[in-house]
């Protein structure tokens, strides 16, 4: 997972770019509305909705926006759509296996954009169950490094559930089961420890290691879907190596 891992987190950094951001707000004020509709607009009681709000606050988007959504979840404001969580399958270049998350309120439109993607980008679609297999459903909390060591981590997190935590450079990542990502995140807020965010995610069995020219068509792949509004996660069992990552980066 690491791989992949730090270059979503390298990657939503340079989100700041204005019009990726505009995309990038859309996409977590929806997550609040569906997390509202589902769980109640309670963040105390909706851990889904509070790790949606807080994921929103720390990529800056205005709580205007925010407190908007909640309402529209909740029914209290007109205007919300319904939306429905389609998964797709397919593989990308060089066999990497790619699974693509949609928060939809148009299946058609949703479907085609997800087919154009891959096609355009050297991917092709799979069947159901097909690629899935080689993914878990894991909690994942990504936590800045700054000032902290994988031990300050480890000590937080143990007993909370944690399976693992690795060092991706700039920041850690803590994973766990679906079940304990609450009692993870809940553990590191106790120990005064900040986190980036906190979200159930696909975390790939097995990697498939990436070339330069490897990675290079897996990102553009990567970004051609996310650049669809109705996608919300990518998820990829790539690896990259620290050296090749920088290369790209250049």
């Amino acid at each position: 997972m690491a791989g992949h891992s730090k270059w979503a987190t390298t990657k939503h950094k340079k989100a700041v770019v204005d019009a990726k951001r505009g995309k990038l707000f859309a996409k977590l004020i929806k997550n609040i509305e569906v997390a509202a509709r589902m769980g109640g607009a309670d963040p105390e009681g909706n851990p889904t909705l509070y790790d949606a709000i807080q994921k929103a606050k720390k990529q800056s988007v205005p709580n205007k926006n925010i407190d908007s959504a909640l309402k529209r979840g909740a029914g209290l404001e007109a205007g919300g759509a319904e939306y429905e969580t389609i998964m797709y399958e397919g593989y990308g270049p060089n066999g990497v296996a790619v699974l693509i998350e949609c928060l939809t309120d148009n299946r058609n439109r949703a479907a085609s954009d997800v087919r154009v993607a891959m096609t355009r980008n050297g991917g092709s679609m799979a069947d159901p169950g097909s690629v899935s297999y080689l993914f878990n459903r894991k909690g994942v909390v990504i936590v800045p490094s700054e000032g902290l060591s994988e031990d300050d981590v480890l000590g937080a997190v143990l007993e909370a559930g944690a399976e693992e935590v690795n060092d991706l450079g700039e920041s850690f990542e803590v994973v766990s089961e679906p079940t304990d990502l609450v009692a993870v995140r809940t553990a590191l807020q106790d120990a005064g420890i900040d986190y980036e965010s906190a979200d159930a995610h696909f975390v790939p069995t097995m990697q498939v290691e990436l070339d330069e020219d490897g990675a290079r068509k897996i990102f553009k792949l990567i970004d051609a879907l996310e650049d669809s509004d109705d996608v919300q996660n990518v998820f990829a069992n790539f690896d990259v190596s620290d050296e090749i990552m920088e290369k790209v980066d250049a």
